[in-house]
């Protein structure tokens, strides 16, 4: 069924598609393996073939890393679906004229329904430190043709550091959009892989308006909106942060309290297990 969407789209279209495919293709294959445009990869390296599977949902097409296919994000953009439609849809009706942060890029999964229908002059500042995710995006931007977001291959933090990615379980399987930045030393089991951490604050110019800050960071929040108080308080931007199940939410830290709650953000709902902060008016302070 999917497929037979996919054909419906017309001839002319999908012979674009399929020339367009084919010049990606040789720009990022080594000519020693253009044989095979999924052949399968050894390392997690740049010089690595990639491989991943080209899919179509109604916003767009996406280059999903096979490795990962098990994963609930892929797994729905693979059958033709759309991944937190809900979320999606709310980003796209409170962005107005400002920027957007995207944490948690993963293999593109969000970018072609919020490039194509964010404000004229708006960027997306997209950050995905697993290396294999990030190459995958940016084949999604370039089949899309993409130009208004800026993806970055790093983490965000609350400084700029090298740290540690786990980006497989203890099997040995994927974790895909669930790659945990380590905050300790490395277990030095092969599965982890070094990644650039950045704060927001050194990456968003401070001519640019934010409306939302989006982080899908598996944990890694606090130290997400550390590196980016300045650009919080400049623009005080909604606010999307992942909830994981298990886990003390983020809004119940003190740490949060002090500097968001006191501040007048308020929680105003929840999208697919998201938590929605808005900024209101500040909260009166006991003495």
């Amino acid at each position: 069924m999917h497929r037979t969407k996919i054909l419906n789209t017309g001839k002319a279209a999908w012979i674009r598609f399929r020339n367009k495919s084919a010049r990606l293709y040789r720009s990022f294959a080594p000519a020693t393996k253009r044989k095979h445009f999924a052949a399968k990869h050894k390392k997690n390296g740049i010089g690595d073939v990639l491989d991943c599977i080209i899919t179509f949902n109604e916003y767009g097409v996406y280059c999903v890393p096979r490795s990962s296919s098990h994963r609930p994000a892929a797994y729905k953009l693979l059958s033709g679906r759309v991944y937190e439609p809900q979320t999606i849809a709310f980003m796209l009706e409170n962005c107005a004229s400002g920027d957007i942060i995207h944490a948690g890029a993963y293999f593109g999964d969000f970018l072609p329904a919020l490039a194509r229908q964010i404000g004229f002059n708006s960027k997306i500042w997209a950050f995905e430190p697993n290396t294999e995710n990030y190459r995958c995006a940016q084949i999604t931007l370039i089949m899309n043709g993409i130009s208004n977001v800026v993806l970055s291959n790093s983490a965000v933090g609350a400084s700029r550091a090298e740290s540690n990615l786990t980006v497989k379980d203890s099997s040995g399987k994927d974790l895909g959009g669930a790659s945990t930045l380590i905050t300790g030393k490395p277990g030095g089991s092969g599965r982890e892989q070094q990644v650039t951490v950045v704060p927001i604050d050194e990456t968003i110019p401070n001519d640019r308006h934010v409306s939302i800050i989006q982080l899908d960071v598996e944990g890694y929040e606090k130290e997400a909106l550390v590196g980016g108080m300045l650009t919080i308080r400049r623009c005080r931007p909604i606010l999307i942060l992942e909830t994981l199940p298990g886990v003390k939410p983020i809004f119940e830290d003190e740490w949060f309290i002090h500097n968001f709650m006191d501040e007048g953000y308020q929680v105003s709902g929840y999208l697919h297990g998201n938590v929605i902060l808005k900024h209101v008016i500040p909260r009166k302070k006991h003495a």
